[in-house]
C-alpha cells in the first residue's frame, strides 16, 4: 500500500536488490535513463492508437491492468534507482519542480486547458 511507505524506504528496497545482484556495474546514469525512456515506451504501447474510452476499459481488464502495472514499477525502479546511485532527494526535487510550475502554470490562466506555458 502506498500509505505508510516513504521514498527513501523504497530507495532501500531497490538499492538492496541490485547490490545483492552485484548490478551497481550496470546502472550508470545513461543505463538508467535508457531504462526509464525503454520502460515507459512499453507502457505506452499498452495505449498507443486507443481512444480515452478504450484505454479505461483497458485498464479495467484484470489481466491487462496487471500488465500496466508492472510496466509502472519498472518506470519506478529505474527512477528509484537513479536517485539512489546518484543522490538526488525526489521530495525535494518534485517539490522544487511543482513550485517552477506553478508560476508557469497560474491557475487563472491554466485551470481547465491543456496549452504549454507559452500559449497560455
Amino acid at each position: 500500500m502506498d500509505e505508510g511507505i516513504t521514498i527513501a524506504d523504497l530507495k532501500k528496497r531497490v538499492q538492496k536488490f541490485c547490490e545483492d545482484r552485484d548490478w551497481d556495474q550496470f546502472h550508470g546514469a545513461k543505463d538508467l535513463a535508457i531504462g526509464v525512456v525503454t520502460e515507459a515506451s512499453e507502457l505506452l504501447e499498452h495505449f498507443r492508437f486507443l481512444s480515452d474510452d478504450q484505454a479505461r476499459r483497458l485498464l479495467s481488464t484484470p489481466i491487462k491492468r496487471k500488465e500496466v502495472e508492472e510496466e509502472l514499477a519498472d518506470i519506478l525502479f529505474f527512477v528509484l534507482r537513479f536517485a539512489q546511485r546518484f543522490g538526488i532527494d525526489l521530495d525535494q526535487s518534485l517539490h522544487r519542480k511543482l513550485k517552477k510550475n506553478a508560476g508557469k502554470y497560474p491557475i487563472k490562466k491554466a485551470r481547465g486547458r491543456n496549452l504549454k506555458y507559452t500559449d497560455l
